[in-house]
């Protein structure tokens, strides 16, 4: 009897071990949530994608704060550049002072055309002129014996701009141009100096020469040393010159002469602080700078972080429409249905592209500030994009409405709102996700668009639609590459990725696909 009551102990132990719910051997039950990302993480494009985007998220998000420049903080460089600071004309041309009225226009020409011919007398109208050659390019008019004018080609300035009397130039030029170092006027001795400088007790009181000496800009000043150090350079041919100012700055100047002009020009070498502007990656600066002397890294994280939060904001606004309006419209159908789908025909037929780039110009027109300009910008995008949103919950709460489920919920008297925000717009959440998550990089690529014909995000925020915006120059298409290729290359990836992650997703919601 023991030996049977054995037998039948251990039969009976072998029983509830092998039902036992503990056993290893039983059968695993995954919850929906967990069969989803199952079959999504087997799918190994899809974790491509998604490894792709946080890796975005991160660069955008992280590198901004990380990154030990500002999103609009500028960089300076100093160049040696060269700037016009001057103009040296030598005049050829004959001019005249008049002492008598009988000296006008007519005389004067016959009077240049008489000394050109090497006479010293004419005859106009029966009336004879004298002429008396007093230096070199200085000759005088006479009539009936007294002097009527004078012409000569060297110019006489003075030292405060005023001009001088005619009689006054006179006595400079005959000294000048008969090379004498001195000479007295109204009682005054004056000395002149081999370049043409005129001094009273060895102070510098004006200069005479044929060369015309004009200041390049009006915040030029030429003082006489300058001017005196000029002429002696181009008097002895020279190219360059240095010159020290009364402050001891010294500076390089060049000289440019243009025969077709007769004249000199005068090329100061400065130390200008310039922006940084397209310079090239290095150390301080991994991407190089863009045309405004910014880190292009850095405006990279940062238009990366407007351009998701623009894309994640405007779907963020269609999906709430949307499901709003698909889930009354297919819930209650009848009128109600077709009123909300003929407001969504009318929203399609509504020529989206060029509304936001009459809405973008009339932001321009109104200089809308930035920030502000980039919230109506996600207004504008979430607001035109729920259409299609709306009817594809329809579609979906249209078929789940007659399912077992819902006449349920109609038997136990629930109110519309929570059968239709608890009970059906659970059930569409799947495909909500996938449609939000493919329709991420859409908008996207629409934000740089827009930015990019400089009608979305404007400076001083970054977006990589407007970094892109810099190829419309040809020289920085074909010389920087690495102000655009960087932002394209993000732009791609990242749209991309949203649209692997959304594939992915997708085929992870579908019961139906075979794993």
């Amino acid at each position: 009897m023991e030996d049977e009551k054995k037998v039948l102990e251990e039969e009976n132990n072998n029983s509830k071990t092998q039902y036992s719910l503990n056993d290893d051997r039983r059968v695993k039950v995954l919850s929906p949530g967990r069969l989803v990302a199952k079959r999504f993480f087997r799918n190994r494009i899809a974790v491509i994608g998604m490894v792709i985007l946080l890796f975005m998220f991160a660069f955008s998000f992280l590198g901004g704060v990380l990154s030990p420049y500002n999103e609009d903080q500028f960089f300076y460089r100093t160049d040696e550049l060269r700037k016009a600071y001057a103009t040296v004309t030598e005049n050829v041309q004959y001019r005249y002072n008049e002492l008598s009225p009988e000296f006008n226009a007519v005389i004067q020409a016959q009077a240049l055309n008489a000394n050109n011919q090497g006479k010293d007398s004419f005859t106009y109208r029966g009336v004879t002129y004298t002429i008396t050659q007093d230096g070199e390019n200085l000759f005088s008019v006479y009539l009936d014996g007294n002097k009527i004018g004078y012409a000569y080609q060297d110019i006489v300035n003075t030292l405060d701009g005023s001009t001088p009397s005619v009689e006054y130039q006179y006595a400079v030029l005959a000294a000048y141009c008969n090379n004498l170092t001195s000479f007295e006027f109204e009682g005054v001795t004056y000395e002149v100096d081999e370049v043409g400088m005129i001094m009273v007790n060895g102070e510098t009181v004006g200069s005479v020469g044929k060369y015309i000496v004009s200041a390049s800009s009006v915040d030029v000043n030429l003082t006489q040393n300058f001017k005196e150090k000029l002429l002696v350079a181009i008097e002895n041919g020279q190219d360059q010159f240095v010159f020290t100012d009364e402050s001891g700055l010294t500076a390089e100047y060049d000289l440019t002469f243009d025969p077709s002009k007769n004249s000199w020009s005068v090329l100061q070498y400065t130390s200008t602080t310039v922006f940084d502007t397209y310079s090239a990656p290095s150390k301080e600066h991994w991407f190089g700078t863009d045309g405004k002397g910014m880190d292009m890294l850095t405006r990279l994280m940062y238009g990366g972080r407007v351009s998701l939060v623009i894309g994640f904001i405007v779907e963020i606004i269609s999906t709430v429409l949307g499901v709003i309006m698909g889930g009354i419209s297919g819930y209650f159908g009848g009128w109600v249905d077709n009123l909300i789908m003929r407001i969504v025909d009318v929203f399609y037929c509504v020529p989206s592209m060029p509304l936001i780039i009459i809405l973008g110009a009339a932001m321009d027109h109104m200089h809308v500030e930035s920030q502000l300009r980039m919230l109506y910008l996600m207004l504008i995008l979430g607001f035109l994009g729920w259409p299609g949103m709306a009817r594809m919950i329809r579609g979906l709460i249209l078929s789940l409405r007659e399912q077992e489920f819902m006449t349920a919920t109609e038997a136990t008297g629930l109110s519309v709102n929570r059968r239709i925000f608890k009970h059906l717009v659970p059930n569409v959440i799947p495909q909500l996700i996938v449609s939000m998550t493919m329709g991420l990089g859409g908008t996207i690529i629409t934000e740089a668009t827009l930015s990019f014909l400089g009608l979305g995000v404007k400076f001083p925020f970054a977006s990589w639609g407007n970094i892109i915006n810099d190829v419309n120059n040809t020289f920085v298409l074909t010389h920087y590459w690495f102000i655009w290729i960087p932002a394209g290359v993000l732009l791609l990836l990242t749209v991309l990725a949203f649209n692997l992650v959304g594939d992915g997703l997708r085929d992870a919601f579908d019961p139906k696909m075979k794993r």
